[in-house]
């Protein structure tokens, strides 16, 4: 049968001479929309580590509000760090300075989500230098935004030193000659961090106020480029693009900025999970097929032997990965409470595998009793002070903002038990998605997520605890909401946000429940 000329079939595209030229055509076009996107992906990350050396040399150049710790006539060498007056023309009016370090968070974080808009067709050298660079920057600055690290110097001196049990005993009655009492500002609060993190802060004692500062700032920076380490590898067990998966990670500017710059130990929290999760992906593949059984099928073959023939099923051998896997995930919750929240996550997506679910067990049953055998060597019977921390509010935290929307003044006591309904329920949900999925990665973000938007004291770098899951997970949807989150963050805590909210006449802290909350906050800062 002779074929028409309209007829597509009789010919195969690729050999006519048209098809060929749009073939080479089309190559050329994607190359030159890869060649586009690596160059934009290449300037991208270039501003990033520009801007983040520019915000570290303003900050380390004089005494200013971009490093709180500092004051007229007090920013010692030590602190300032060795890129301290670098810029000694620059201006010390502090509204102008506002607007320098609002504007380059923003063209940090639009530069961030360009980024990763085409981080998947960049060389990976390009992302890890960046990486790299930008953690060698926020290791060398002073102090940034807040002075959480001189509280963590200050409680560890507290037991070492003068002998006062950071859980039993506030700050405010140790010698007030000690100098980490100068520098930190929590003076009316029991310690809140977990006595893991608190044993560590007695190690570095010995090396003085400079050099506990230094150390810690060091142990920060090494555990976050472990943690983007340990994405890359989860990455790529679970088949996704790892570059990708460390740039939304590793140049998130709100971490950078308030995470790394001001030296937060939730990065230790987050090594502890993300080894945690990696170490489950590393067994998965050596577990028993037994234990990858439907859950049909292992009920009906559990029918047919005794009970205690299948607990030893499951116990042994024993899973060296799974074992750790567990233990990884209680020492996050030992070193920052906020961990534990991903712990029933984590159990529930392994129900239909029983042998990892016991191993798992116990993993984390080995690590719970070691850490309350070490806590109550070092502390006795007493807990950190969570407390008095949640009752505190920041005025920009979601629940004060819905306190404020429907006109009570900001958040009332009824919207706290409100919001601690909302993130169990939440939790509940995360977990279900979790057993539903038979994957924890994105329903322990989601579960992140609702804590983070539930809590009354919500700061910037909280962020964190969303961005490797996020980056793990198949989910577009938990990305945009990750993004979104960090542009609320900005929002909130950028300091010309304040010169923004007199102008528009938004003074949360000036009704009576926002003095209410300042005065709170007020008394244990003292």
């Amino acid at each position: 049968m002779l074929s028409t000329p309209g007829d597509a079939t009789t010919l195969p595209i690729r050999d006519t001479p048209a098809a060929s030229i749009r073939a080479r055509l089309w190559k050329r076009g994607e190359r030159a929309d890869t060649d586009a996107a690596t160059t934009a992906g290449k300037l991208a990350f270039g501003v990033i580590v520009l801007f983040s050396l520019l915000l570290v040399v303003m900050a380390a150049n004089r005494p200013s509000l971009l490093s709180p710790t500092s004051h007229i006539g007090f920013f010692p060498r030590w602190m300032a760090g060795p890129l301290g007056g670098l810029w000694q023309g620059l201006t010390n009016n502090g509204t102008t300075l506002k607007y320098w370090f609002s504007g380059s968070i923003v063209v940090m974080y639009a530069s961030y989500v360009v980024a990763l808009r085409h981080a998947a067709r960049m060389p990976a050298r390009w992302a890890i230098g960046a990486i790299l660079a930008v953690h060698l920057i926020f290791l060398l600055s002073p102090p940034l935004a807040l002075t959480d690290i001189f509280n963590y110097i200050n409680y560890g001196r507290m037991e070492v030193v003068h002998h006062l049990n950071p859980y039993t005993s506030i700050p405010i009655v140790e010698p007030h000659s000690d100098p980490s009492f100068i520098l930190s500002n929590w003076h009316e609060l029991y310690s809140p961090y977990g006595p893991l993190f608190t044993m560590l802060t007695f190690l570095v004692v010995p090396l003085g106020i400079a050099g506990s500062f230094w150390a810690l700032k060091l142990i920060l920076a090494v555990a976050s480029l472990a943690t983007i380490w340990l994405v890359w590898k989860c990455a790529k067990l679970l088949g996704r693009d790892p570059v990708s998966a460390i740039v939304l990670v590793g140049c998130n500017p709100v971490v950078l900025v308030w995470g790394l710059g001001g030296d937060h130990n939730d990065f230790l929290l987050l090594l502890c999970v993300m080894l945690g999760f990696y170490l489950l992906l590393r067994a998965h593949d050596q577990r028993m097929p037994s234990d990858t059984e439907p859950a049909n099928a292992a009920a009906q073959s559990s029918e047919k032997r005794g009970a205690v023939e299948r607990l030893r099923s499951w116990l042994l051998p024993l899973s060296a990965l799974e074992i750790a896997a567990g233990a990884a995930f209680v020492v996050g919750a030992g070193i920052k409470a906020s961990g534990a929240v991903l712990i029933p996550v984590v159990l529930v997506s392994l129900l239909r595998k029983p042998r990892a679910l016991t191993q798992v067990v116990l993993g984390m049953a080995l690590a719970a009793v070691i850490i309350a055998a070490l806590s109550l060597l070092a502390f006795g019977l007493h807990i950190p002070d969570l407390s008095t921390q949640s009752k505190l509010v920041t005025n920009e935290s979601v629940p004060n903002l819905i306190g404020l929307a429907i006109g009570v003044g900001g958040e009332t006591e009824g919207l706290n038990h409100l919001s601690k309904v909302v993130l169990a329920a939440a939790l509940l949900g995360c977990c279900w998605m979790a057993w539903r999925r038979r994957e924890s990665f994105t329903a322990a973000a989601w579960a992140s997520v609702a804590l983070l938007v539930t809590l009354s004291w919500v700061l910037p770098w909280y962020v964190l605890w969303v961005l490797p899951l996020a980056a793990l997970s198949d989910s577009r949807r938990l990305r945009r909401v990750t993004l979104a989150l960090g542009v609320y963050l900005i929002i909130a805590w950028a300091p010309v946000s304040a010169l923004v909210w007199n102008d528009i006449g938004f003074h949360p802290e000036r009704t009576s429940l926002g003095r209410l909350h300042q005065r709170a906050v007020k008394e244990l800062l003292n």
